[in-house]
């Protein structure tokens, strides 16, 4: 039975991460840079003013005092959390591994079209959230999905099918990408880094040391005293400690990358280089060395910023701003943040401190980059074990809010305490499972969400492309036009209270 069920899903997974959905990704993103005049280069100035420009006034980053919302640099920080995490570190070095240094050119590619689809994704998600039964604000794919998809002729059906499927594929998701896997890697790499053998060499009747079990109780102690105090506590957590964990990556990997200063050059020409004529190996051709660079670079990349899923639309909707454009803009950042910034970190990581072979463990890559500069006491894993734990655990507090939203859309959200405790004990199964099938099914409920929000994207595109021209209408030529805030009539007229 469980050999049927792994076959069933590689197949799936095999088509979900494969080059059909992987042309669809990219051919969104490419659709909404055309739709928006390539937006995220010809506004660059705008929206990086709109976002990094921004981060110390008060309207960005104070805390909003409407239980319901959250200030847009804590809804950034939290999207953040959800999407940093182990494939950025892990992540990079498998595509690198698999499909060569060409591989990270691509990544930048899904990025940049990446940033689009994240930003539409964004826009669609603050124009039709409405109020939940308890006042917050309630929005993402599946809200979209059953009010924009479904508004169109014939499709209200359709719309509502697609958006339970995403709100199941999401809650699925979470507590396996978004919990289990993540916990998973979190302890193995702290009992490789800080070996307790007087815990390690005991055996529980799971069939894990009891390091695992200690480690595992720890950390859903600690979970559940973050998530369980809901969206405000989770997004206190993460503008704290994101922006703590990011800069603390990337100083140590410009440690790495400043002492091999001499490699940088080379290392950027391998990555142009062989993300178009890689070298042929094991008998395969150029052509398939290209496909092979070419799909891991767009999967890692989509895998670790997520732009397409309709993951971070979920908390970027519960924000004090009522401009769908101006938390469009936020998205932008989240895509360049994760890739541009913490992935091509890594990267450079690897490919300038020599420890890159096509015969390489990807598992350990990074850490023994890191190692070679900071040899003494096994500091370079200790290094990297601390951060995947910050990156994986905030991925899993990111995730929590994700299927706890999941949860609400498909039954209510006065039941979402139930949801909450789901996901605290699939964090301790993620300390005491070792089962890789799991992470397999999970990484394809993962890729499934992506089906019908694209979808979702593409047949609602020219509103996101009228609501972009209507913004840049209003904001950069001065036309006095009225303002697309938002599909339903009382929440225009909440909004217009608030003037």
């Amino acid at each position: 039975m469980l050999e049927f069920i792994t076959n069933i899903n590689n197949d799936v997974n095999s088509f979900i991460w494969g080059i059909p959905a992987l042309v669809l990704l990219i051919g969104t993103g490419l659709l909404m840079t055309i739709l928006t005049k390539v937006f995220q280069v010809s506004k660059i100035g705008h929206w990086w003013k709109e976002t990094v420009g921004s981060m110390f006034h008060k309207d960005v980053i104070g805390h909003s005092k409407d239980k319901g919302s959250i200030s847009p640099f804590q809804a950034l920080c939290t999207a953040l959390a959800a999407t940093i995490g182990v494939g950025n570190i892990a992540g990079v070095a498998a595509a690198i591994c698999i499909g060569g240094p060409g591989a990270v050119f691509w990544m930048w590619v899904a990025a940049f079209f990446g940033m689009m689809t994240n930003y539409s994704e964004n826009v669609l998600g603050m124009y039709y959230r409405r109020r939940n039964a308890n006042g917050e604000w309630a929005g993402g794919a599946m809200y979209y999905l059953e009010d924009g998809l479904g508004s169109k002729k014939g499709c209200k059906t359709v719309g509502k099918v697609l958006a339970v499927l995403f709100s199941i594929f999401t809650l699925l998701a979470s507590f396996g990408i978004g919990a289990m896997g993540q916990i998973n890697k979190i302890v193995a790499n702290i009992e490789s880094a800080f070996t307790i053998d007087a815990l390690a060499n005991i055996q529980t009747p799971f069939g894990v040391s009891l390091y695992s079990v200690i480690l595992g109780v720890i950390l859903v102690v600690i979970a559940a005293l973050i998530t369980l105090g809901g969206l405000k506590r989770i997004a206190s957590f993460a503008e704290k400690v994101v922006p703590f964990m990011v800069v603390l990556f990337v100083a140590g990997s410009l440690i790495i990358i400043g002492v091999n200063y001499d490699m940088i050059i080379p290392a950027f020409g391998s990555i142009f280089k062989t993300a178009f004529s890689p070298v042929a190996v094991a008998g395969g051709t150029v052509g398939a060395m290209i496909k092979l660079a070419m799909v891991q670079g767009f999967k890692r990349g989509v895998f670790s910023n997520e732009a397409g899923l309709g993951s971070s639309v979920m908390v970027h909707s519960n924000t004090n701003i009522k401009e769908p454009v101006k938390q469009g803009m936020w998205g932008i950042f989240e895509v360049f943040a994760d890739t541009m910034v913490v992935c091509t970190m890594t990267a450079l990581v690897v490919l300038t401190s020599g420890v890159y072979t096509p015969e390489a463990n990807d598992a350990t890559l990074v850490a023994e980059a890191f190692n070679t500069v900071f040899a003494w006491g096994n500091i370079g894993s200790k290094f990297i074990a601390i951060a995947i734990l910050l990156f994986a655990f905030t991925t899993v507090l990111g995730w929590d809010h994700y299927g706890s939203k999941a949860w609400e859309y498909l039954f209510g959200a006065k039941s979402v305490k139930v949801y909450k405790v789901l996901h605290l004990v699939t964090i301790m199964l993620g300390a005491i499972l070792t089962s890789s099938l799991a992470w397999d099914i999970s990484d394809t409920f993962n890729g499934l969400m992506m089906i019908p929000n694209l979808i979702a994207v593409i047949v609602l595109s020219g509103l996101v492309m009228k609501i972009t021209k209507n913004y840049v209408d209003r904001n950069l030529k001065g036309k006095d036009v009225k303002p697309m805030l938002t599909a339903f009539p009382e929440v225009e007229e909440e909004y217009s209270k608030e003037k």
